[in-house]
């Protein structure tokens, strides 16, 4: 039997679906509030469980029928006021998993991020040898997603059975896709500014797909980059204005104007109650000009990526149609 932890969410969904589409019965956790994608809600296939991956206890009465776990659930946020539940669900609740697999031998697939991934001094693309370093301005999630990949690593040196994959930002059709569809959003509402920095991107088809191949393989104690290109905001923000027939941005924010607009933000925040929709964390980033290899992957697997141009097309002709 397999366990997929964060089966409602956007990766989570899309490898149940591939999961099942195979013949594959899972079992599916997910919270007491989350909503099952109405897809998967008849799949006899599928046994959902709620349960929060930080209850040990709840965990442990599902391993002895588990073979395999794909780790997909975690809590992404740039807010500091998520940070301490952040900090317990991906560390606390990866340290769960880790022991259990541990303890009934089985094989798990973990999903990192690029967020744990290191930088190269050279200037040249980050691969999986780069090493991390905490800085002063690292990001509260970076930090998590790091700690969280560390007690796989540890897990992995006691005799643990699993592989580890950092994807860049993950687009494409699916369930629940919120982080990402922000950028699709804001385009939509006639956005006339881009950041300077650059970022990867992978279909979350091409993630889903990867995982179980490696899953399957007899691959262990290896990290995999998945990302299909890497592109600067502009060219992004301006390709997706193109496909949906809204006018490109056209003015550079400058490192002065995205620390002016968080203040602001932060502010509006103070007097609304509602939390601020630019940090200081997610305006570093806006900025960050980063590249990702995935060279290592691709030699693997001989896998062809999904270019950014077809999920980019796919996404604006699924969810926008009505405004293109």
């Amino acid at each position: 039997m397999i366990l997929v932890t964060g089966g409602t969410g956007f990766l989570g969904s899309t490898l149940l679906q591939y999961l099942i589409d195979d013949g594959q019965g899972v079992i599916a956790l997910k919270r007491e509030s989350s909503i099952i994608p109405d897809h998967l809600k008849a799949s006899s296939l599928i046994q959902w469980v709620d349960a929060d991956i930080t209850d040990y206890f709840a965990l442990e009465e599902l391993f002895p029928k588990i073979k395999q776990v794909y780790h997909c659930a975690a809590k992404v946020s740039y807010q500091k006021s998520d940070a301490s539940e952040m900090f317990q669900t991906n560390i606390e609740g990866t340290k769960h998993i880790v022991n259990l697999c541990m303890l009934h031998q089985v094989r798990l697939l973990h999903v990192s991020s690029i967020a744990a991934l290191g930088t190269n001094k050279k200037g040249l693309p980050v691969s999986e040898k780069d090493k991390w370093e905490r800085l002063p301005k690292t990001s509260n999630y970076s930090l998590a997603k790091y700690e969280s990949e560390m007690e796989v690593w540890r897990g992995i040196a006691e005799g643990l059975d699993a592989i580890i994959v950092n994807p860049s930002i993950i687009m494409g059709i699916g369930w629940g896709e919120r982080g990402s569809r922000a950028i699709f959003d804001m385009v939509d509402k006639g956005n006339k500014i881009y950041p300077q920095g650059s970022v990867g991107i992978v279909d979350v088809s091409d993630v889903a797909k990867i995982m179980i191949a490696l899953m399957n393989s007899s691959i262990s104690g290896e990290r995999f980059i998945l990302n299909a290109d890497n592109i600067s905001n502009q060219e992004l923000l301006t390709k997706i204005s193109t496909l949906m027939n809204k006018p490109a941005p056209r003015i550079k924010a400058t490192p002065v104007m995205l620390s002016l607009a968080w203040r602001m933000s932060k502010v509006a925040s103070l007097i609304n109650g509602k939390k601020p929709a630019l940090t200081a964390e997610t305006a570093r980033a806006a900025n960050n000009r980063m590249q990702y290899d995935n060279s290592k992957i691709v030699k693997t697997l001989n896998y062809s990526f999904k270019p950014v141009d077809q999920t980019l097309k796919e996404v604006c002709e699924t969810y926008y149609a009505k405004t293109i």
